[in-house]
């Protein structure tokens, strides 16, 4: 048998640039390169393996959390054909990224993650950041991955190294299963040497299979459509991620069901398609949820079926109401007691437009939609177009952003009230022209994810949105990307504290406590003084970017337009309205109130929360 003596860091990296994916016929890497931050355990190892290599492109970040979010939303922007792989020192450097690896595989996408470990020989414990667990010796911090990844293996010895790895990327591209990886790599291994058989090194192809779903349950699902007065589908993620957002264009359209998107299906159609709806759930818009609560027939496609995206199954109200779901996942497939069509999307798609023949909804119904669309675009309008008295409105200016990045750009953002206004108010026009993270809705992810997508996407302008209370936590890449010439725009959007968890707070009876970033009252135990004196605009000049502060629309017009065009990324601040809200839509979100208090305000919401309640369907 031919083979090379490598160290354990040296064959894994000679492993993963040699790995390949393909689909319809197309092949291509599927390890971009490697992120990462260099300290005590893999300094000698991983690190002297990439300088050893120079084929294997490394990143160099700020924050182990921020290069998880950067590979998740490049590989989420490669619809999951793609990913990096990320590599930190050990102790917090690796537990900072567990935050990471849940993201990931909650969101059901590729990463790959390679946290350093304790020594694996035990003679020279505890060793500095170590963890001494009493009952084990075999546990170390990075135990703490096993329950947000979709693999865990810790190599112990350099002859493990190729099982595992083989099992890790079969894992990562296998759209039913993938999720983060994790590979745990104790200091002293990375650094030893084995014989590695040169076959390990060979290109090897792992082909992305279109699946197919069964022919019965297939046949039944077109029977129950074709018996259906007022069909709607929910478009996911999965539609992006099996590329078939072409295909449910040619669907919608011979059947004439209308379509309401995910926040992970936003983009599916255009904007302006006629059997767009727009957004359904919690942050669902009023055609779509309108339409979801009369229902009668349900086609789910790629959706994993958040409390969001079914207003904690209150949204379908109609008693009758039956679903099915094209999903590649059976976990997902066969949730709300679906007829579960296990398979790709693209070609399911096309074979139950096959079965369904020359089926076409009503055209009374074809009328309520256009109607409905009719009402929601008009109601778009009002909601964006709101007065100002002192303040700018945040969906006026999510309107100007809007327009000044054009059809042809992608929004990212991850948490706060923006992505609930995004959902609703946001026009997108091209696939995978809304990129938002909102299964963990991460804070932190914005400016970090915004790097990502700019590296699978470079021809894009790239526009990422995010509040202060996210840019406080993570703004550290944008250092990131002034050092690798990626250019960004970042609209910060500053309403002195946590806007959306406010709102919730408010919600439920507690009058947005802590949620405001405020001095400490003198003599009170409370956050009740005046606002803290942040200087967003000094902050993000600090890290070497331009920087431009827009306090009126057309201030804020003409930094688009000089942003836009800079070849360097971009930071405009602006301060907005906290107090303005954009409306709820027929929709509801689950959060408990305290069922007993000394505060009015309270006791109602309770009353209105167990009022809400009686909406939920929880037979299935």
């Amino acid at each position: 048998m031919n083979s090379k003596k490598l160290t354990t860091a040296q064959a894994l990296i000679r492993f993963l640039k040699n790995q390949y994916v393909r689909r319809d016929g197309i092949e291509q890497p599927f390890i971009k390169g490697v992120w990462g931050i260099f300290g005590h355990g893999n300094v000698a190892g991983i690190s002297q393996a990439l300088h050893e290599d120079s084929e294997m492109p490394y990143y160099l970040c700020r924050n182990e959390q921020a290069m998880t979010h950067t590979a998740t939303a490049f590989a989420k922007a490669k619809n999951r054909l793609q990913t990096f792989a990320c590599t930190a020192s050990v102790g917090p450097g690796s537990t900072n990224m567990i935050t990471g690896a849940a993201t990931a595989t909650i969101n059901r996408i590729p990463l790959l993650l390679l946290p350093s470990d304790i020594f694996a020989r035990r003679n020279v414990g505890p060793v500095l950041q170590q963890l001494e667990y009493p009952l084990s010796q075999d546990v170390s911090v990075n135990d703490a991955f096993k329950p947000v990844s979709k693999y865990w293996d810790r190599i112990n010895r350099p002859d493990q190294l190729p099982w595992a790895m083989l099992e890790a990327i079969r894992v990562l591209t296998d759209p039913a299963e993938t999720g983060t990886a994790t590979l745990c790599m104790p200091q002293d291994v990375q650094t030893e040497a084995h014989d590695y058989s040169i076959e390990l090194f060979e290109k090897r192809v792992w082909d992305i299979p279109r699946n197919r779903p069964d022919e019965g349950l297939l046949s039944e699902a077109a029977d129950v459509i074709k018996g259906s007065e007022k069909p709607l589908i929910i478009a996911g993620g999965g539609v992006h991620y099996s590329e078939a957002t072409g295909e449910l264009q040619k669907f919608v359209e011979s059947t004439g069901i209308p379509v309401a998107e995910t926040q992970a299906g936003k983009s599916a159609l255009p904007h302006d398609h006629p059997q767009n709806l727009g957004s359904i759930g919690a942050t669902g818009g009023l055609a779509a949820n309108e339409t979801a609560e009369e229902a009668d027939v349900i086609l789910l496609i790629g959706t994993r079926l958040s409390d969001f995206t079914t207003s904690s199954k209150s949204q379908f109200q109609n008693p009758g109401v039956k679903f099915i779901h094209i999903n590649v996942c059976s976990l997902d497939a066969h949730k709300l007691s679906s007829l579960p069509l296990l398979g790709d999307a693209k070609v399911t798609l096309q074979q139950l437009s096959g079965a369904l023949g020359d089926f076409h909804i009503d055209s009374k119904y074809g009328e309520v939609i256009g109607e409905r669309k009719e009402r929601w675009e008009q109601e778009i309008d009002r909601v964006t177009n709101i007065p100002s008295i002192d303040k700018l409105q945040q969906p006026n200016v999510l309107r100007t952003v809007n327009e000044a990045a054009g059809k042809e750009s992608v929004v990212v953002c991850a948490a706060g009230s923006l992505p609930g206004d995004l959902h609703k108010l946001w026009k997108a026009y091209e696939p995978g022209g809304y990129h938002l993270e909102y299964g963990y809705s991460c804070m932190g992810y914005e400016i970090a994810g915004g790097i990502g997508v700019k590296i699978a996407k470079p021809e894009k302008e790239v526009v990422v949105m995010v509040g202060d209370g996210s840019y406080l936590m993570l703004s550290s890449e944008i250092t990131t990307a002034l050092q690798e010439g990626i250019k960004i725009t970042i609209v910060l959007l500053n309403n002195h504290g946590f806007g959306s968890i406010g709102s919730l707070s408010e919600s439920v009876g507690s009058e947005g406590f802590g949620t405001n970033y405020r001095f400490r009252k003198s003599g009170s135990g409370q956050l009740e003084g005046s606002h803290l004196p942040t200087d967003f605009v000094m902050n993000a000049r600090s890290y070497g970017v331009e920087v431009h502060e827009a306090k009126s629309y057309d201030e804020l017009r003409e930094s688009l337009d000089t942003a836009i065009k800079a070849d360097q990324t971009q930071v405009i601040v602006v301060s907005v309205d906290k107090t303005q809200k954009v409306p709820g839509y027929n929709s509801w979100w689950d959060v408990p109130v305290a069922e007993v208090s000394k505060l009015d305000s309270v006791n109602k919401a309770r009353e209105e929360y167990e009022n809400a309640r009686k909406k939920q369907r929880d037979y299935f």
